[in-house]
């Protein structure tokens, strides 16, 4: 069977079932091995400014396409009926029947997803500056790198305690 090439296809879900339902199918990717069909899972995050009634400003996560999630596939009849019946999953946005559509280059570039996997020429023990996330701005020390699933474990200091804190690759930078 040659190969297709993969695309990023919407996935519709259950109201706040976005995360359950990224887990659940990374799970079924990793027990199968169908890294090389289903690439990667998605549910963008932004950053927004919360105010509170006593006027105290925060910063929280959030999701930037609630009751979506995005999946970058091949597709194939196999990984069509995979994420459809991943539990959570209401099916495939601009799907006739058995067809899903994929979202087009200028979609994808629209949404602000990254088409291509991030590297990171970082190794354990060095350090680095977190660049986004609610932990920007912290300094940490790097102790384990997961290359397959392009997040590393970071050993911050936090109200004078050690705390590990898991990070995509574009969540830091090496500091020189």
């Amino acid at each position: 069977m040659e190969m297709g090439k993969a695309g990023w296809y919407v996935v519709h879900t259950y109201s706040s079932y976005e995360n359950k339902v990224k887990v659940n199918l990374e799970k079924v990717i990793e027990n199968r091995g169908l890294e090389e069909l289903i690439q990667e899972v998605a549910v963008p995050l932004e950053e927004v400014i919360e105010r509170k009634s006593d006027g105290t400003e925060k910063i929280v996560l959030r999701k930037k396409f609630p009751g979506y999630v995005l999946v970058k596939m091949v597709l194939t009849e196999e990984t069509w009926y995979i994420v459809r019946n991943i539990r959570g999953c209401t099916g495939f946005v601009g799907a006739k029947s058995n067809s899903p559509v994929p979202l087009t280059d200028e979609e994808v570039r629209a949404m602000g997803i990254r088409d291509t996997k991030p590297t990171i020429d970082i190794s354990v023990g060095e350090s680095v500056t977190i660049v986004s996330g609610p932990m920007k701005d912290f300094a940490g020390t790097i102790k384990e790198v997961h290359e397959e699933k392009r997040k590393i474990k970071v050993e911050v200091l936090m109200f004078g305690r050690e705390t590990i804190a898991e990070m995509d690759f574009d969540q830091v930078e090496k500091i020189r």
